[in-house]
């Protein structure tokens, strides 16, 4: 069945990355806490209750740290692709050609993995100092903002420089240059047929003949911008506001007056569309063959647009959304946003398989079911509802809230835990376990019989399969499991 599930199913489940097999469990609480597979190799283990860890992934890769301070990735190979400090204050990245750092995406670093290699390298104080080094002066740069410099392809244009900003600012995007003299009052451009000028916010215009042309006066009170003048009915938008305001095209006409409060939409392409706006966003009334609106705010509202139904009960307080993506069809519920957060999946090609879900009661509790026997609960969790894609967060900071987490890998094997392993409670096909640290544990399983101890072993009773009289032990120590092998160098 998880194989017919889509892919997209398995966002809804945290990455815990527990082995596929029945662990073998060493419970030092709080000392360590360590979990094997089969084969005697570490599959995670914690330390000093959920602050010291190491957890091995599906990929074969591995997380490793100090929560919440320091964190590691490393992939299948054992080399470190990614750590952070403090996330997300410090963060540095390496895969086989770049190695990067960012210091709260302020402060950027990034150059060749291979220092001896060309290749670009960058370096950023956000928003003071911009450079890049790519080994051609048709795309290097440096700057040192609001001194002076020169930055390229950056900030959606092609060339930026300036002087005492805003004393000077030139600028370069599509062949067009402008020239700003104490940013953004005065401006001239020109270039590719371009031509402008504007002395803001009295009078702008800048046009190209036969293909559009713009002007405003007293911005952002006069303006008409035309475009399209090459076409038989080219598209306009002028206005006085908040007077009036009034935009038409070969596909659609719209009309505004006290805007935005009223006014009215009718679009012909690419679908038949019309609305009508009272006190907008308040009250707006639209139909068409492949949109709709029904907003009566804030009580009642519904819209659908390409394809997504968004329906608004006593804005903010519910939500509801209905999309499909791919072979799911998706539905979202919320209570203000996040304190109640609901999601819902299914397969469109298999509707009849179980819906996976997942659900956050902020900050309570997140519960995650793929649909396919696996399952999670985890109480409190306060970030998973504001972070759900963000791995970071997910391994630094989401299990040290983890005073209970509920994990089912499917209907023969549970796994509970409480206060960050300190208690645990484990059932699968080759028996069941009930540890509270070393302190004392209980295991049963069909090979093995019963076994009560305390200390870790250091003494207890055991009943072998089968027998009905118990035996008392001393000293009898569970073997320590195998160490995970060395990360290739």
């Amino acid at each position: 069945m998880l194989q017919r599930l889509p892919a997209a199913c398995a966002a809804l489940l945290p990455c815990l990355a527990l082995p596929a097999k029945p662990a073998t469990e060493h419970n030092w609480w709080p000392v360590a806490v360590t979990r094997s597979d089969a084969s005697g190799r570490v599959q995670d283990w914690q330390a000093a209750g959920p602050l010291f860890f190491h957890r091995l992934t599906a990929d074969g890769g591995s997380y490793t740290g100090f929560r919440p301070l320091y964190l590691e990735r490393r992939d299948a190979a054992g080399q470190a692709v990614e750590s952070s400090l403090l996330y997300p204050l410090y963060i540095r990245r390496q895969d086989a050609t770049t190695a990067s750092w960012s210091v709260f995406n302020l402060i950027n670093h990034s150059a060749p993995a291979d220092p001896a290699a060309a290749g670009s390298r960058a370096f950023d104080v956000w928003p003071f100092y911009f450079s890049r080094d790519t080994g051609s002066p048709d795309s290097s740069y440096r700057a040192l903002f609001p001194v002076a410099g020169t930055v390229k392809r950056r900030f959606g244009q092609d060339e930026m420089r300036w002087v005492l900003f805003p004393v000077h600012l030139r600028t370069v995007k599509d062949d067009i240059t402008t020239t700003s003299t104490l940013w953004p009052v005065f401006r001239h451009s020109a270039g590719g047929g371009h031509q402008g000028f504007a002395v803001w916010p009295l009078f702008g215009r800048e046009e190209k003949a036969g293909f559009y042309r713009r002007q405003y006066y007293l911005w952002p009170l006069l303006y008409k911008h035309e475009t399209g003048l090459d076409e038989p009915q080219p598209t306009i938008r002028q206005g006085f506001l908040p007077f009036y305001t009034r935009e038409s095209s070969p596909e659609s006409h719209s009309e505004n007056y006290l805007w935005p409060f009223f006014g009215h939409t009718r679009q012909t392409e690419p679908a038949p569309y019309r609305e009508i706006r009272y006190f907008w966003p308040l009250l707006v009334q639209g139909r068409g063959d492949d949109r709709e609106v029904n907003r009566w705010a804030p009580f009642y509202s519904r819209s659908v647009r390409k394809g997504v139904e968004k329906t608004w009960l006593g804005w903010p307080l519910i939500k509801e959304v209905r999309w499909s993506e791919g072979d799911l069809d998706r539905q979202r519920q919320q209570l203000l946003f996040f304190l109640y957060w609901s999601e819902e999946q299914r397969s469109r090609q298999h509707p009849g398989l179980p819906a996976a879900h997942k659900t956050h009661v902020w900050p309570l509790l997140s519960a995650w079911d793929n649909g396919a026997g696996r399952r999670q609960v985890q109480f409190p969790s306060p970030l998973e509802v504001f972070f759900p894609h963000n791995e970071q967060v997910r391994q630094l900071y989401t299990p040290l809230f983890a005073l209970y987490r509920f994990d089912r890998r499917g209907p023969d094997e549970v796994r509970t835990t409480l206060l960050w392993n300190a208690i645990t409670w484990h059932r699968h096909p080759e028996g069941r376990a009930f540890r509270i640290g070393p302190l004392f544990s209980h295991t049963a399983s069909p090979d093995e019989g019963r076994r009560i101890a305390l200390g870790h072993g250091l003494i207890g009773l055991r009943q072998l399969p089968g027998g009905k009289g118990w035996r008392m032990f001393l000293f009898d120590f569970p073997a320590r499991p195998s160490q995970p092998a060395a990360p290739a160098e």
